[in-house]
This record gives structure tokens, C-alpha cells and sequence, in this order.
């Protein structure tokens, strides 16, 4: 993923970030790398857009962190729009194929509940949560106009926050990239574990 950014600059870190509105993949990371490419801390890689080299430096920074802006956005415009169409009938069905579980859908509804519009804001701040905030969205019918603009301010922040930290780190990316490899892992055993249990208990 590193070296399709790498290679694609603007136009990869904006559909990785698009795919991230809908199932996590490696949001945080891809920010991350994005603000060590714009800082020149990637040997031999430079920010591609529209064909051409960016200047390392502030102008690769907005480029990228923008990208992953209006990536997330427009992904999380489009699950806002099958979960719309599909309704709560829709995840009960097949929620599993998109990683919503009845649990988790139930966990979405209770934090739309707890938290009203302000929900989307704070779930795209949220590790994890963030990625399945979109579907249950547009399930659970919320207006479309605020949770455009709750989730454009909300990944605005990610991004920029990400990419900031990521220019910040500068040549200590890469130890950072292998620590979360390790904190993946932890995760995906953790997870299926969790599924093991659970068809377990259904038998």
C-alpha cells in the first residue's frame, strides 16, 4: 500500500481513504506515510499529482492530507447511500459481507442515540468506529446535509492531523510503520477470535 502512495501519490492516498469510510484499511497508517512523503523523509519518493513531481515541502502536505479528505468523503457519501437505499433491512441481511455485525449495528443505533447528528463527528475521530459509522448512517436515516458537513470536518481534522504527525516523524516512520504491523496482527487475532467464539456459542 506504502509503495502504490509512493508511486501514485494524491491519487492513492485518496482512494485508500475513500475504501476507509466503508472497512478499515490502514486509514491511520496510509495518513502517516502520506506526512512523511511530503516531507521528504521517503528516500527517492516524491508526491505525484496530475503527472507531475510536488515540491517536498507545506504544498505536498495539503495536497495529500486534502486527498485523504476528499477520499474519505466521498466514500462515506457513498455508504451513506447504500445503507439510505437499503435500510436496516439491508445490514440485517448481509451486514456481515461489509463487517456489520447485529452487534455492532446495535452499538451504532445505541451511539446514534446517545450522541444525535454529533455522532458522525465524533465517530469519524474514533479508531475503528470511524470506518463503520457511513452504512448504519444512511440505515438510520440521517440527514444527508449534516453528515456531509460533520464528516468533511471530521476527516479534515484525521488527515491533517495524521499527515501532520506522519511529516513530524519524519525518517522515525518507518519504526512506527513496523510497531503498528505488530499492533495489526494483535487485532486480526483478537477479531477472529472473537468470530470464533461467536459461532461457537450459535452451535
Amino acid at each position: 500500500m506504502t509503495s502504490w502512495i509512493a508511486h501514485h501519490g494524491a491519487y492513492a492516498v485518496f482512494l485508500i481513504m475513500a475504501v476507509d469510510a466503508l472497512l478499515p484499511v490502514g486509514g491511520e497508517l496510509t495518513m502517516l506515510y502520506a506526512g512523511a512523503l511530503a516531507a521528504g523523509a521517503i528516500a527517492g519518493q516524491h508526491a505525484v499529482f496530475f503527472g507531475h513531481d510536488l515540491h517536498t515541502g507545506f504544498e505536498s502536505y495539503v495536497v495529500l492530507a486534502l486527498a485523504g479528505t476528499i477520499g474519505y468523503l466521498i466514500g462515506a457519501l457513498v455508504g451513506w447511500a447504500i445503507g439510505r437505499s437499503g435500510g436496516r433491512s439491508l445490514l440485517e441481511r448481509h451486514g456481515r459481507w461489509m463487517h456489520i455485525s447485529p452487534e455492532r449495528l446495535d452499538r451504532a443505533e445505541r451511539w446514534f442515540d446517545r450522541h444525535g447528528r454529533w455522532a458522525v463527528f465524533l465517530g469519524r475521530l474514533t479508531p475503528v468506529v470511524r470506518s463503520f459509522i457511513s452504512i448504519p448512517a444512511g440505515a438510520l436515516e440521517t440527514p444527508v446535509g449534516p453528515y456531509t458537513l460533520l464528516t468533511l470536518a471530521g476527516s479534515a481534522i484525521w488527515c491533517f492531523a495524521f499527515a501532520g504527525a506522519g511529516w513530524a516523524l519524519g525518517s522515525s516512520y518507518e519504526r512506527l510503520h513496523h510497531a503498528f504491523s505488530y499492533v495489526n496482527v494483535v487485532i486480526v487475532v483478537r477479531e477472529t477470535r472473537r468470530r470464533a467464539r461467536g459461532r461457537r456459542a450459535r452451535a
